[in-house]
């Protein structure tokens, strides 16, 4: 890479991100615009780029996104670092027919659980990765069975359609509400459960009559939470990282920032996240509560690289990973401890 840079990228999904908010606050620009450095997201560049949201092929990009895409390209030897970890809790829930008697996870005993199949990806190499749908809602399985003492033995799995959202960088209301696939099934009575997250889901349950009958952002146990978006990865590109150090803590330092401003700013967080999400008021408020806007900044601490590392060890026990990989030698620390360095200095 050129010691001169002109174009930093980045990604993120379309959930409550302190990397969202620093962008649409325009933080992010004004921080690099004194360098001559432009600022986009891969949402808004050139369709050919889609492709790094998932492969991390992109040496000035910076991504806060799903860990299913992101575990994956580290498998497959994707050049990056993990800088940080975010947790915030985004509406996960079994959505079943009003008549079902199924309100607590024992009832999932015996049932039909929509999973939806691996997707046809253009490019094999990300066929496991990039099923983002049948990752989480197997883990989403696997974590409401638990709280009852099941197992995915206990129940039939019933493969669905994949669905049109596919786990690359296009963000639109119609992807997104596609994704949630085996809503017709359920609706037809082929199964008994789906499990779905987020907004866009929110407002899919509320079209098609359904209701929840397990919650999970209610139960105390992290662990049965883990999943996709439960810790959310901050990724790097090693490049990006070790010749442009500095512009990396700055980034993050923004990060950092705009966590704190959200804790005094629900309101805007969530007008900011109806952009974010394609969702309307309501729904964005159903589906992030619990002070989620307490928590947006990014850690690297040892519980959550713990709850990361059992995302990898689903995936990789449930074929969603081409091969295993040290986690630990992934983690950079440095970055995220010098930009809280910034932001402390700044603040007193």
């Amino acid at each position: 890479m050129s010691d001169q840079l002109d174009q930093i990228w980045f990604t993120r999904c379309p959930v409550p991100t302190a990397t969202g908010l620093a962008y649409k606050l325009g933080w992010l620009t004004e921080e690099f615009a004194k360098d001559g450095i432009t600022v986009s997201t891969l949402q808004g560049g050139p369709r050919e780029y889609n492709r790094h949201h998932y492969d991390h092929q992109l040496p000035t990009l910076i991504r806060e996104g799903g860990n299913l895409l992101a575990i994956a390209a580290r498998a497959q030897a994707a050049p990056t670092r993990l800088i940080g970890l975010t947790w915030i809790d985004e509406w996960q829930a079994i959505l079943v027919r009003p008549d079902s008697g199924i309100s607590e996870p024992a009832a999932l005993k015996g049932k039909r659980l929509a999973l939806p199949e691996f997707v046809d990806h253009p490019i094999k190499d990300h066929i496991r990765g990039s099923s983002i749908a049948r990752g989480m809602s197997l883990h989403g399985y696997k974590g409401a069975l638990g709280l009852a003492g099941l197992t995915l033995d206990e129940v039939k799995l019933v493969e669905v359609a994949a669905g049109r959202g596919r786990g690359d960088a296009t963000r639109t209301r119609d992807v997104l509400g596609g994704l949630w696939a085996g809503l017709d099934d359920l609706i037809t009575g082929n199964v008994d459960a789906v499990y779905v997250k987020g907004a866009s889901a929110v407002e899919a349950a509320k079209r098609l009559g359904l209701v929840v009958g397990i919650d999970l952002d209610t139960y105390g146990d992290l662990a049965s939470r883990v999943n996709n978006g439960t810790p959310r990865p901050i990724t790097v590109h090693e490049d990006l990282l070790e010749n442009h150090f500095d512009l990396v803590v700055r980034f993050l330092h923004q990060t950092l920032r705009a966590a704190e401003w959200a804790k005094t700013n629900l309101d805007g967080v969530r007008s900011i996240l109806q952009d974010e999400t394609f969702a309307g008021a309501e729904s964005v408020a159903e589906a992030y509560r619990n002070d989620f806007h307490l928590h947006l900044e990014p850690t690297l601490d040892s519980e959550r690289i713990e709850l990361f590392r059992k995302q990898k060890e689903f995936m990789w026990i449930h074929g969603l990973l081409d091969r295993d990989f040290d986690l630990d030698a992934w983690v950079d620390q440095r970055p995220l401890q010098e930009a809280r360095k910034w932001l402390t200095e700044k603040a007193a």
